[in-house]
């Protein structure tokens, strides 16, 4: 087991864990919404999705936005997980990441959906 995320207190007044498949999920989390620079040790970690927010909504920025998600979850998680598919879709403020991976230490295809949405 390891420490959920984002970090919580569970029912017993403990710190919540996350099981092996919840414990990824989280981590595929946490690099698609860390602005790289966010982490003093990391200066490269994230992909920062979040700034994409209230950018300009086109096929382009949608192709380079899976791309870099791509990108970055191989780079942090390449031992974890091997990527298939990223889907992202920008509707006016709000931003979904669907991306469908498979865990290499159990081999078992997954599907992770994220969403945001911008603050005014």
């Amino acid at each position: 087991m390891n420490v959920d995320y984002p970090y919580s207190i569970d029912g017993h007044g403990r710190t919540a864990l996350a099981d092996g498949d919840e414990y990824v999920r989280d981590l595929i989390e946490q690099i698609l919404f860390t602005v790289p620079g966010e982490r003093v040790n990391r200066p490269d970690f994230g992909c920062g999705v979040l700034q994409l927010v209230f950018g300009p909504n086109s096929n382009e920025l949608a192709a380079a936005t899976q791309f870099t998600i791509g990108a970055a979850l191989q780079q942090w998680l390449g031992d974890v997980v091997q990527v298939l598919d990223v889907r992202v879709e920008a509707e006016d403020s709000t931003l979904r990441i669907t991306i469908d991976y498979v865990v290499i230490l159990t081999q078992q295809q997954r599907t992770a959906q994220f969403s945001r949405e911008g603050q005014a």
